[in-house]
């Protein structure tokens, strides 16, 4: 008896398969019911025969001794069948109760099988009435429609779409289509989570939407309610008033035709006009709903997403071509100007139209001139970028900025200037714009990506510098070099651009030259003489032999001795250490594109540029190497060609070879000096290629070859 409390443990189970959804409800609660019926009726059976069994005389029991006596399989089976006989009221006509004992508990079990039956009954009743209470419903859904028709004596197309959706709605809650009412049974964010993941795509795909930002749009698909049509179904009917708007997921609807991803009832909630057309659904559709009052407080909320979505419905109503949507946009752009629409106007909208009259009604109500979009782009910068003076003017008199600048650093003035509007760019300076208010740096690589030269000039024209670095230390020759435009190159070096400037990776033009093997751009690095760190080493040991300083090159400034601690002095006087910092000659091999470099050409010694001096290991040069004019009198080369010097002698050699088609045996200098080292040999001096035996006569004037740069 005391075993019998594990029942609640039984009990326990059977409830939490019941909500577990892995099983099926039905089939669970039958296993429940009949595991109720087996325990009852052996529990019946086990008590009337422990009366039989410990009664006083055998003879006067419901068993008698001769069933007594039988093995216990019997005596089970006897007992079984008397309590499954009493509990279905079928019994006492075989075993029957004989003493006083076996009739009071008879009594008391008939009495339990009344509950017990009772229950049994009600459960399959209720299980087997479940699965057919929808059908009934239904059809009694059906019947009432049918007559509400009939009685109002409806044509005959309107009630087939009152059938038709009814049976929809069975069709869909029996297959468990019933999409809505279980979004609705969730909480918020889940809710918010799971539209997102079914309709965000599509919805990111409407045209009205393209360019909003993802927190308008996550909003709106949130809002958002499916419902499924039945083919042959009016969503909207023509003249009906502008409440909802509609978003084919699935199925074709005709106006002409609707796919997936297009917009329904649009016009006539955002233009305020009845509905134009009536849409009737093909075959089965889903749509996504979206009331205008809850469109129009999300919309309002986001002021920028209300400019675009207005710009792509009068786009759109602009590339329809058909007379009807032209009036519709005409009367719409006549709504705008007088301020009748209720979605969020700004005067970035207005600005990006050209349309003055707008801006100056929406500058009137106080709107701030200086408001910017969503990249920081005021209505003056789009104004200016669009060329439309009336609006500038408007703004430029409300108060607006003329030297803003957007995310990126761009000015109105730089605005005007890119898109060829020079009125624009002369009436923003008029008005105290500075050009250099702006990311000049960016103007310049901008206009360097774009290979135009012109848009550089104007840059200049304007007194903004060409050689100013963008942010990430870029300047515009490095971008020129990049590009292999030697035409810009040329500009920016003219215009003072620095070929050792390195970005904040460590990169120089002069370094990107090399590496990506421009020679032109090489060469004409190289042909521009600037104060360089070779003239400086140059200079500094022939003072250190004793040799009296000459300064040369008259377009050059003069370079000192060092000073006591080592350092160089200025122009002047202070330390070129302090005016000029030293640059990291490393910071290209140290870079992961000088690793890659160095690995792929197989280079295994460092080169240092330090003072213009030349690596005896490297047959790279200096940041100046020297330039030396060579000449062949013997093979009628007098003049002499401009070449940089070698690194060695023997490269001197072969370079002669290479160039006059003989091998020559010694050089000489232009006085008769030969020449047995490669460092006697100083900038600009003239070298020239002899046999062995051959004599150079003596020149008939002592001057310097060349004089200056």
């Amino acid at each position: 008896m005391l075993r019998l409390w594990r029942l609640r443990r039984v009990s326990a189970l059977f409830s939490r398969l019941e909500k577990d959804r892995n099983y099926n409800y039905f089939w669970v609660r039958c296993a429940k019911l009949v595991c109720v019926t087996l325990f009852a009726i052996h529990c019946a059976g086990c008590f009337y025969y422990l009366l039989a069994a410990r009664y006083r005389d055998p003879q006067k029991t419901w068993m008698g001794v001769e069933i007594l006596e039988e093995d216990m399989w019997i005596r089970y089976v006897t007992s079984v069948y008397w309590s499954i006989t009493t509990l279905t009221t079928v019994g006492y006509g075989d075993l029957h109760p004989v003493n006083t004992r076996e009739m009071i508990f008879d009594i008391v079990y008939m009495l339990f099988n009344l509950g017990l039956t009772s229950y049994l009954i009600g459960n399959m009743t209720n299980l087997v009435v479940h699965g057919t209470s929808r059908t009934r419903k239904f059809r009694d859904t059906i019947q009432a429609a049918s007559s509400f028709a009939q009685r109002n004596q409806l044509p005959g197309r309107l009630q087939d779409q009152m059938l038709a959706h009814l049976c929809l709605k069975f069709r869909t809650d029996s297959e468990g289509l019933q999409q809505q009412e279980t979004l609705d049974a969730l909480p918020k964010a889940i809710r918010s989570s799971i539209s997102h993941y079914l309709f965000y795509s599509l919805v990111d795909k409407v045209y009205l939407f393209h360019g909003v930002s993802n927190d308008l749009l996550f909003q709106l698909v949130s809002e958002m309610k499916a419902e499924y049509f039945p083919p042959k179904e009016d969503i909207i009917l023509q003249n009906e008033a502008p409440t909802d708007f509609y978003v084919l997921v699935t199925g074709v609807a005709i106006i002409g035709e609707v796919k997936a991803g297009d917009l329904i009832g649009e016009i006539g909630v955002l233009c305020y006009r009845p509905q134009l057309f009536t849409v009737r659904t093909k075959r089965l559709s889903q749509l996504l709903r979206l009331n205008r009052t809850a469109f129009l407080n999300i919309v309002q909320a986001n002021v920028g997403d209300g400019t675009v979505i207005m710009n792509n419905l009068l786009q759109h109503l602009k590339d329809q071509k058909d007379p009807i949507m032209e009036g519709v946009l005409l009367e719409t752009e006549n709504m705008l100007a007088r301020g009748r629409m209720d979605l969020p106007l700004s005067l970035c909208f207005a600005a990006s139209r050209g349309d003055d009259l707008l801006l100056h009604q929406l500058l009137r109500r106080g709107l701030d001139p200086n408001e910017s979009d969503n990249n920081g782009r005021t209505a003056l910068h789009i104004a200016s970028a669009k060329g439309s003076e009336n609006c500038v003017l408007l703004l430029l008199d409300f108060g607006a900025d003329p030297n803003s600048k957007d995310s990126d650093g761009n000015s109105p003035l730089w605005e005007a200037i890119l898109n060829g509007h020079e009125p624009i760019a002369k009436l923003l300076q008029d008005n105290g714009a500075d050009f250099n208010s702006g990311d000049v740096g960016q103007f310049a690589c901008t206009a360097t990506e774009q290979s135009r030269l012109d848009l550089l000039k104007e840059i200049v024209g304007h007194g903004g510098d060409v050689t100013r670095p963008k942010a990430n230390g870029t300047t515009a020759l490095h971008v020129a070099v990049s590009e292999d435009n030697v035409e810009i190159v040329k500009f920016l070096l003219d215009h003072g651009a620095d070929i050792d400037k390195p970005d904040l990776h460590g990169w120089t033009p002069r370094a990107l030259a090399d590496q990506q093997g421009h020679e032109d751009i090489k060469n004409l690095f190289h042909s521009r003489k600037e104060i360089s760190k070779f003239l400086s080493v140059t200079t500094l040991e022939h003072q250190q032999n004793g040799t009296r300083f000459l300064g040369r090159f008259t377009s050059e400034p003069n370079i000192h001795p060092p000073s006591q601690d080592g350092s160089f002095a200025g122009a002047d006087g202070g330390s070129w250490g302090q005016n000029r910092p030293r640059r990291r000659t490393n910071n290209f091999h140290n870079s992961l594109f000088g690793m890659m470099s160095a690995a792929h050409t197989g280079e295994k010694d460092l080169f240092f540029a330090v003072k213009g001096t030349r690596s005896p290991k490297s047959k790279n040069y200096g940041s100046n190497p020297a330039r030396v004019t060579i000449s062949c009198p013997e093979k009628g080369e007098v003049k002499g060609k401009l070449v940089l010097l070698p690194v060695s002698y023997e490269e001197l050699l072969e370079l002669g070879a290479k160039k006059f088609g003989f091998s020559p045996a010694k050089v000489v200098i232009k006085e008769g000096a030969e020449i047995d080292d490669i460092d006697v040999v100083r900038d600009g001096d003239h070298l020239i290629f002899v046999s062995v035996g051959e004599s150079l006569q003596e020149p008939e004037t002592q001057d310097s070859p060349i004089q200056g740069d």
